[in-house]
Parts: C-alpha cells; sequence; structure tokens
C-alpha cells in the first residue's frame, strides 16, 4: 500500500473522489527497477499499470527489421528478424499498462525501462473488483484509460509513418 497523497499527485487520478483514491492506494505497491528492466511483452497477460515516479519507460513494438536479410521459409514459418522500435516514452507522472484494466488484459505493447525507475504498481484484479462494486469508480477510470489509449494510438501512428518513411 503507498499513502493516498502520494497519489493524489498526479495528474491522472484528478476528478476523483477521496474513496477512489483511498482504494487506489490500497491496491498499489512502490516498485524500484533498473534500466533494462522489461515490465512486460505484448502477448503477456497484465496484472498490473503503472505510474512512473521516477524516470523513464520505452513503449515498444517488434517490427520486421528492414536491414536483416528476411528469407521466405523464415516468412512463412514466423522466424522473421525483428527490432524493437520506440512508440512512445512514458515519463514521471504518466501511466503505461492501461491494458491491465481493459479485457481481455493482454499487453499491446512491451515496457522497458530507459533509466533507473521508481514506478507505482496497482494490482488490477484489486481494482477490476471495486470497479465492479463502485460503477461510477470503473467509468471515471474507463474514460481516464480511454484518454491514454488514444495519445497511444497517436503516438504509434506518427512512429509508424516514420518507420515506412526509413
Amino acid at each position: 500500500m503507498v499513502s493516498p497523497e502520494l497519489i493524489r499527485r498526479y495528474p491522472f487520478f484528478a476528478g476523483l473522489e477521496h474513496e477512489h483514491i483511498v482504494t487506489l492506494a490500497g491496491a498499489a505497491d512502490e516498485v524500484t527497477v533498473e534500466e533494462g528492466h522489461y515490465f512486460f511483452r505484448e502477448g503477456e497477460d497484465l496484472c498490473c499499470f503503472y505510474v512512473v515516479m521516477e524516470g523513464a519507460v520505452a513503449i515498444l513494438v517488434e517490427l520486421p527489421d528492414q536491414e536483416a536479410e528476411q528469407s521466405l521459409a523464415g516468412q512463412l514459418t514466423g522466424e522473421l528478424h525483428t527490432r524493437e522500435v520506440v512508440i512512445s516514452t512514458v515519463g514521471p507522472g504518466e501511466v503505461f499498462a492501461w491494458s491491465g484494466i481493459v479485457p481481455p488484459h493482454k499487453a499491446t505493447a512491451i515496457a522497458k525501462a530507459l533509466t533507473p525507475c521508481r514506478v507505482i504498481a496497482f494490482d488490477c484484479k484489486q481494482l477490476l473488483k471495486a470497479f465492479e462494486e463502485d460503477h461510477r469508480f470503473g467509468y471515471l477510470m474507463m474514460q481516464k484509460a480511454a484518454q491514454v489509449i488514444r495519445d497511444r494510438l497517436r503516438d504509434t501512428r506518427i512512429q509508424s509513418l516514420a518507420y515506412v518513411a526509413e
């Protein structure tokens, strides 16, 4: 558990009632990771969503490496040479792993610490249960998640255009 006052500092949680902030605090832990730590990879089940307190986290996707020679057999069997491409960078006060609270709760990208990081990790199972009990809380959090999704889609489109232009 973290202090409700810690959570209240972050703009993502603006507009939530005190009881919602207390619920979030009860489902949260502070976590420190080293540079290079992978929080998750695309397709993995997510049990947490995060707010960055310190440091920077890259949101990455794997794309075929245009510089590597790709065999036809490799393309047919899915054994492509890929590279990780940064589509977004998340810094202090920003949220990542929103998929943990949005069904089917699977990662849609990769998250990797670019620097040593301190994050708040929220237990999604606890939160989803709280959302079922308090639909207004769930609705407000889904609105906030939708804003993050909108921004990531924009970032992905911009990065995709840059990748194609290379």
